[in-house]
């Protein structure tokens, strides 16, 4: 508890006049009059240093406390910039009981967001930060009753783990009565914190106030009435409007440090040489001001300035070896002359002013300030703080090698790797500047770069991590004890290259050590062989890594290793998949399922990557569920043992297969998160694929800002030929060609993906997927011809891949063609086709989409009923899984489909039905030959023997004949023949 002994008057924040401002109030009370409505849930107030936030944040608070609001407030500090989370912590580390009465939820936020004394008791935070985020979000996003304003000042100078939380409520505007305040110097404000208020200004998440100077009136007038108008004047424009300075010239002036006749101007008003804002002229009169004081009374200042949030009167007490009783005197004096100030709450001291800090702290001689800080960290251990708070002033008494201090930094920096990488990075960088270049501490520098490193490598300081990790295996030679941590260090080395782009280096690192003298152990082969791979596989180049794979998976299997091998062969299902040699990718999906499947313990924290490459296999497999699933179970790794890294990849696993299985609302969540993660990991070709695929499903969505984040999506990717990069390309083309009906550039775009009209460049096993979109646009460009010969291409690749989504995509390609040919009725026939081959793998999305292409060719084709019934159930998927565009175009239909045509029509029998949706033009000549003999009646062990086939060949012949003409059996086949015969005879 803080000692309140003294009685000297509380110079209160609220206390100062509130001048002019009137127009910035009554927004911010519009703000309140909206709140959890559709108004902001952010408001960014802007200006200099002195110009006034701090009072229009109090005036706020106060007129929101008014309306029975609770109202918490917080504040970032210069000095203190690398404690995690530090203003949200400043905020929420005093909530009383009242405001646990108004707002229970804020009992449930993380301990390391409640801060104070809390957190060292309540356990750390165990999953990743951007859960911690989504957490808090959560929680804020559960308060009810008249609301939560949350002030937090000075956000300029706050840790880069407040920021990323900030921006991620900024993304994710909270539904509830909860409003963030924001104040910060415009120019001082780190870019990541501009734009992200600048991305919420112009989605409406944020309302900005930027507040210039003072009018001359109201200062004058209000502030300075006791003067002689010409000298107030005088004042007024040395001090530019700047509150802060006019009141220290106002000060000075009624102190007699100014003359008070007239006099030459004074002097304008400069930016300060730390760039803290205000200026010299402002400086030079702060200064004079602590020229004055007595010499315990400055004791006291410097105390303060050095204490931050800590500065209570036993506290003082503490670090000056001062009896409490003489430093509350000395705060009475200090507090007279309005340098120091209980803060908001009346909880602690602080300095009048940041500006009043930054003179005060910058003007202890240097070895004062490192002892003051020296003697906080010792008192902060004793009454049992936390180690984060500790850690600062550890750090900033550390002057040479201390063991001690260097294992409480270390100790900090591991405790907030996951949750605050940016800091984790900081304080293993103060550790690795004093430790000693010695033998005998080489095993802690290579600990202390490799963990540095990792943390560098999730915010975003990619090239900062990959140079680091050079050093370390620099340290580390061929034949070193630390053989394993070169092996690791070289691996993270080549992602890091692999994720600036630098497929080639990346390889050519991994193949450098892989043949090095003495050779890496089998283990250690098969982790640069499979990074080799990948980095093949990523950089659109796998089949040149072939070899490299075998030879991988050859190790792999005789080491033994159950999590080694299932690695592996997720790596080789998904290359497989990816290339289009889906009977192997199936075999080794299938192994790879069976072995991660079985795993437990310790051995799933070496799954994140494999579970990932297995759940994109399953994706392009096809098997939507398999996929999901296994993407589940690695999120659970990853959330729990910090992989970062992969976190994206399994978010957009789960996001794609929601999307093909039409379940939009929770695919757009999934994609939304691995924007963000990927944006915060830096990673600009993994940015670029998560837009892509945000993209999609806002365009299925309905969604138009589709456009701009597939042209976003493009731009993260660059110019490389990467698989990112391609697939980028091929959604930009697809969501132009829907949203603004440009078949021109949506036709430029994809020859462009595929680096020329061969196509060679996408995707082999979505190739048809992509060609749909291409015969699209070059139908509706007049080149007949081009949709013709891709059409038949994607009929064609289709079918060897196997896959019914594929095969649907080449119907509705070949189904445009006959459209377009005046051909309803063979249509009609592809499009119904397209729709079961969509609903045998689950694909959603695709039938329905396949289902209300189709319905107005259905109806043309004679067929009205079951074209209404096409319809019907198109529009109901759509509807269901929230794909609005679907719906959209399912209601634009509706008089074209459910209008009755000019007389009645019977409503077809059986035979009808087969015939609409029979067609024989896509059979094999070999499947035609057997459903011939299908129709004379012959048994399967005579057609069998007439081609000299297996019974098993001719059984799967006759599937492939039933999936392509649509009829169920044998008795249905032989009808179906007899009257493609009969027609033909006529």
């Amino acid at each position: 508890m803080m000692t309140v002994a003294y009685d000297a008057p509380a110079v209160r924040a609220d206390s100062e006049p509130f001048v002019s401002r009137s127009a910035e109030v009554d927004r911010l009370d519009a703000v309140l009059e909206r709140l959890a409505e559709d108004g902001p849930s952010v408001v960014d107030i802007t200006g200099e240093a002195g110009i006034g936030k701090s009072r229009l944040l109090t005036e706020f608070g106060v007129r929101a406390w008014r309306r029975g609001m609770t109202v918490l407030r917080g504040q970032a500090t210069e000095y203190e910039r690398h404690s995690p989370f530090q203003p949200f912590a400043d905020a929420f580390a005093w909530v009383g009981r009242r405001d646990l009465e108004a707002v229970p939820e804020l009992r449930e936020l993380p301990a390391m967001l409640r801060g104070g004394f809390e957190e060292a008791s309540s356990g750390r935070w165990t999953g990743d930060r951007f859960g911690l985020y989504q957490e808090t979000a959560a929680v804020l996003g559960r308060v009810r009753g008249t609301g939560l304003v949350v002030l937090l000042d000075d956000l300029h100078w706050a840790d880069a783990a407040s920021l990323e939380l900030l921006d991620h409520l900024i993304r994710h505007p909270l539904r509830a009565p909860v409003l963030l305040v924001v104040a910060r110097r415009d120019r001082q404000t780190p870019k990541v914190l501009t734009t992200a208020l600048t991305r919420g200004v112009d989605t409406g998440a944020v309302l900005r106030i930027a507040l210039g100077p003072l009018g001359e009136r109201d200062c004058v007038e209000e502030l300075a009435r006791d003067l002689p108008p010409r000298r107030a004047a005088e004042i007024y424009a040395a001090s530019e409007g700047n509150p802060l300075y006019f009141l220290t010239l106002l000060q000075a002036h009624r102190g007699a440090r100014l003359p008070l006749m007239p006099s030459p101007p004074l002097s304008t008003p400069a930016e300060g040489p730390t760039g803290n804002g205000p200026r010299t002229g402002l400086e030079a009169l702060l200064l004079d001001e602590l020229s004055s004081l007595e010499p315990l009374e400055r004791r006291i200042l410097d105390a303060t300035a050095v204490l931050g949030d800590h500065a209570t009167p036993e506290m003082l007490g503490a670090i000056t070896a001062v009896p409490v009783s003489e430093v509350v005197e000395a705060l009475h004096q200090v507090m007279k002359r309005d340098l120091m100030r209980p803060d908001h709450g009346r909880r602690r001291l602080v300095l009048r002013h940041p500006v009043v800090r930054a003179l005060v702290h910058d003007s202890i001689a240097p070895w004062q300030r490192e002892q003051l800080h020296r003697q906080t960290a010792a008192e902060l251990a004793r009454v049992g703080a936390p180690l984060l708070e500790q850690a600062h002033h550890v750090e900033q008494s550390l002057n040479g090698w201390d063991p001690q201090a260097a294992a409480l930094l270390t100790e900090a920096a591991e405790e907030t790797a996951m949750t605050a990488p940016a800091s984790c990075a900081h304080w293993s960088g103060a550790v690795l500047r004093v430790l000693p270049d010695e033998p005998q501490h080489l095993g802690t520098r290579r600990d202390l770069m490799l963990l540095r490193a990792r943390t560098l490598g999730v915010t975003g300081a990619l090239r900062e991590s990959r140079d680091l990790l050079h050093e370390v295996i620099g340290l580390l030679g061929p034949d070193d004890d630390g053989d394993a941590v070169r092996t690791s260090a070289v691996a993270q080395c080549a992602l890091m290259e692999r994720y600036l782009g630098r497929y080639q280096e990346a390889e050519a690192l991994l193949r450098r050590e892989l043949a090095r003298t003495p050779g890496p152990s089998p283990s250690q082969q098969v982790e640069l062989g499979a990074e080799v791979v990948s980095c093949a596989l990523f950089g659109s180049r796998f089949p040149g890594a072939r070899e490299e794979l075998a030879r991988t998976l050859a190790t792999a299997g005789a080491l033994g290793d159950p999590v080694g091998e299932a690695g592996v062969l997720a790596l080789a299902a998904m290359c497989e998949a990816y290339e289009g040699d889906m009977d192997a990718a199936l075999k080794y999906a299938e192994s790879a399922g069976a072995m991660t499947d079985a795993l437990t313990g310790d051995d799933l924290s070496s799954l994140s990557e494999p579970l990932a490459r297995l759940g994109w296999s399953e994706l392009f497999l096809e098997r939507f569920a398999e996929a999901e699933r296994h993407a589940d179970r690695g999120l659970e790794v990853v959330r729990r043992t910090g992989q970062l890294h992969m976190l994206p990849h399994l978010l957009l696993c789960k996001a794609y297969a929601h999307l093909n299985t039409c379940r939009i609302t929770t695919a757009l969540e999934f994609a939304e998160e691995a924007v963000d993660v990927a944006r915060a990991l830096g990673i600009g070709e993994l940015t670029g694929f998560a837009l892509a695929i945000r993209a999609l499903v806002l365009m299925q969505a309905g969604d138009r800002s589709a456009l701009a984040t597939a042209e976003e999506a493009v731009d993260a990717v660059g110019a490389g030929d990467s698989w990112w990069a391609t697939v980028s390309r091929c959604v930009l083309a697809q969501v132009v060609l829907t949203v603004t009906g440009d078949p021109h550039r949506a036709r430029d775009l994809m020859l462009r993906a595929g680096d020329g009209k061969d196509l060679a460049r996408l995707q082999p096993s979505l190739r048809p997927t992509h060609v749909e979109v291409l015969v699209s646009a070059a139908l509706a460009t007049g080149r007949t011809s081009e949709a013709k010969h891709y059409a038949e291409r994607a009929a064609e690749e289709a079918e060897q891949l196997g896959l019914p989504v594929q095969r649907g995509a080449a119907l509705r390609a070949l189904a445009q063609l006959d459209a377009h040919r005046g051909d309803p009725a063979a249509a009609a026939r592809k499009y119904v086709r397209a729709a079961q081959e969509s609903a045998r793998s689950g694909a959603k999305l695709r039938e329905a989409q396949s289902l209300l292409l189709g319905a107005p060719h259905v109806k043309a084709a004679g067929v009205p009923h079951r074209a209404a019934d096409m319809w019907r159930r198109g529009r109901r998927l759509a509807l269901e899984g929230g794909a609005r565009l679907l719906v959209g175009f399912a209601d634009m239909l509706r008089p074209a489909v459910l209008e009755p045509a000019k007389g009645r029509a019977a409503r077809p029998g059986p035979a009808e039905k087969e015939v609409l949706v029979a067609d024989l033009t896509t059979l094999t000549a070999r499947q035609r030959e057997i459903a011939d003999l299908v129709g004379e009646g012959l048994s399967t062990q005579a057609i069998a023997s007439r081609f000299h086939l297996s019974p098993r060949t001719v059984e799967s012949h006759i599937a492939a004949v039933y999936r392509k003409t649509g009829v169920t059996s044998r008795a249905a086949l032989a009808s179906l023949m007899a009257r493609d015969r009969a027609a033909g005879q006529a």
